[in-house]
């Protein structure tokens, strides 16, 4: 997710998530659910049979939800950033979708594919780098849509911002990209032998610009969330998008919980400028836009700055309302995303002069969970975890 970017440093040990597995871990007994759907998963589709799901509202809060997975500490959305979150006790990870040529999901923050694979470095491929607009921003270099499954096979996973994670580069070209059926298949299996349901947070990502080239986004995710048993009102899964077309999309097709993406108050939503609506990401968070997102989904993901904004220098200021009118709306809120470096956090929590060494994090979280948010994004699952914790009292 983004329109905006391990705890173990804070407590002097490095960037590994260390221990803080095993307390991840422990605190993710508070609260988890049962069973991994699919094809065939026993229990969990007797569940199903029988009307017992898997209610976004027995979800411990705060959420923590894995932003790209467990990204602080692997290259994300791989499946090892992925198995990692889970490991270290995330209550929910996060995929971003994107299509390829031939109309496969596959787990990318965006199409372009520059930054987090080796694209470049494969010849056979270097006919394929272009220049596109997308949501109306002029991008240069390669994108899914433009690779078969097949191809984008061939190419491997890396760190996105090597600058400021330089230990994840460590792990650059071990992993693949993985398609959302993949995942689910791993999401499966992991809720089998955990004895818990692995939910998941899905992005639909760019979704009017993927149907203008023929590739929509909303049919073949229905059609995988129907075969993986993910389709219900109460399945372990969210579904997101910033385009409110594509939840409402969604909303005919699953009955699966949704979420509206907001990003800055003076944005405007792609389909929105497509279609020619005037409102803003500032209209859609004042009560009448909330009660029009309520008709069809069940919560909002406002970037942080929409819960406490914050002022010239960079330090919160006084929080919003937004909270609490969409709780009156009957919507959760899964802000996103506050990672453990200091130059993604707010000045308060700044420590130090290293834009990339750890800052008060804690401090932090604490800071949004005072508003009364049901759950976060972060890159650093293990100390949301601790954060909740602490924040809970446990």
């Amino acid at each position: 997710m983004t329109q905006g970017e391990a705890a173990g440093r804070a407590e002097g040990t490095g960037t590994s998530p260390g221990r803080r597995k095993l307390l991840g871990a422990a605190v993710l007994g508070i609260g988890g659910a049962s069973l991994g759907l699919g094809p065939g998963s026993g229990t969990a589709a007797a569940q199903e049979r029988h009307g017992h799901g898997f209610s976004y509202r027995d979800l411990p809060v705060p959420t923590v939800i894995a932003h790209r997975g467990a990204s602080g500490y692997r290259p994300e959305h791989t499946l090892g950033s992925y198995q990692l979150a889970l490991d270290l006790g995330a209550h929910v990870i996060e995929q971003d979708l994107v299509p390829t040529k031939d109309g496969h999901l596959v787990c990318r923050h965006e199409n372009d594919i520059t930054g987090t694979t080796d694209v470049a470095a494969h010849p056979e491929f270097a006919s394929r780098k272009t220049t596109k607009s997308v949501d109306g921003v002029s991008q240069t270099g390669w994108f899914t849509e433009d690779f078969t499954l097949a191809e984008l096979k061939t190419l491997r996973a890396k760190e996105r911002i090597p600058g400021v994670r330089q230990e994840n580069t460590l792990y650059d070209g071990r992993w693949e990209i993985p398609t959302f059926e993949e995942v689910l298949r791993w999401a499966e299996k992991e809720g089998r032998r955990r004895g818990k349901a692995v939910w998941l947070h899905v992005e639909t990502k760019h979704p009017t610009y993927f149907r203008g080239l023929g590739l929509g986004l909303e049919e073949p995710l229905a059609r995988l969330l129907r075969t993986y048993r993910r389709d219900k009102k109460h399945s372990p899964v969210f579904l997101q998008s910033f385009e409110p077309t594509s939840i409402q999309r969604l909303s005919k097709l699953v009955a699966s919980p949704r979420v509206v993406l907001f990003s800055s108050a003076s944005s405007r939503p792609w389909d929105f400028v497509q279609a020619g609506d005037p409102r803003t990401v500032a209209d859609l968070v004042k009560p009448e836009g909330l009660k029009w997102i309520a008709g069809f989904a069940q919560g909002i993901g406002p970037t942080l700055d929409l819960v406490i904004p914050k002022d010239a220098a960079g330090k919160l200021g006084t929080p919003t309302t937004l909270v609490r009118d969409a709780h009156a709306r009957g919507l959760i809120l899964h802000p996103y995303t506050l990672r453990n470096e200091n130059s993604f956090l707010p000045l308060d929590f700044r420590r130090g002069t290293d834009p990339n060494a750890y800052g008060d994090a804690f401090g932090a979280f604490k800071a949004y969970f005072e508003q009364g948010i049901d759950g976060i994004f972060t890159d650093n699952p293990d100390t949301g975890l601790l954060a909740a914790a602490d924040f809970n009292g446990n």
